[in-house]
């Protein structure tokens, strides 16, 4: 009877170990109770950039990794027409666009021409060379919210 519980002693340890492990805070973005933020969350990959899902405490939000997280979130207003940098990625023979904010730190990115958009915060420790990976990654996600008719030029 001592093998089956010697046995059984790791896996304990590591389900508590695992229980420890508190979901990120991030708040909600305005319009998360969208409908359609749900399909956009439902589709997220479980690996980002070579890092793990990541529990969050709010609705219609995910992260990905533990120190310097990927941190997303469904809901933020849409951008309208602009100026900024726009980077078209095509994954999957899936078209997203986003607009990429250089925030000293880390890339804001928000998806362009999706209602709801979705916002994914990049730290530069993360994605310094390779944004466009990460959100080649997470776009079939992001392509799961409605077009709104605006796209990259």
């Amino acid at each position: 009877m001592a093998r089956p519980l010697a046995l059984l002693a790791p896996v304990l340890a590591t389900a508590t170990l695992a229980a420890c492990a508190s979901p990120l805070p991030v708040d909600p973005a305005p319009y998360a109770a969208d409908p359609d933020c749900a399909r956009v969350m439902l589709a997220v990959p479980d690996v980002v950039g070579g890092l793990e899902y990541h529990e969050t405490t709010s609705q219609a939000t995910a992260s990905w990794g533990e120190d310097y997280p990927l941190v997303m979130r469904c809901g933020v207003e849409p951008p309208g027409p602009t100026t900024d940098e726009c980077l078209a990625i095509d994954a999957s023979g899936v078209a997203v666009d986003w607009l990429v904010i250089d925030d000293g730190d880390r890339w804001r990115t928000v998806s362009f021409g999706r209602s709801p958009a979705v916002e994914l915060l990049v730290p530069k420790e993360r994605a310094q060379d390779a944004l466009g990976d990460v959100l080649a990654e997470v776009s079939p996600a992001v392509s799961r919210a409605p077009s709104n008719g605006l796209e990259c030029r």
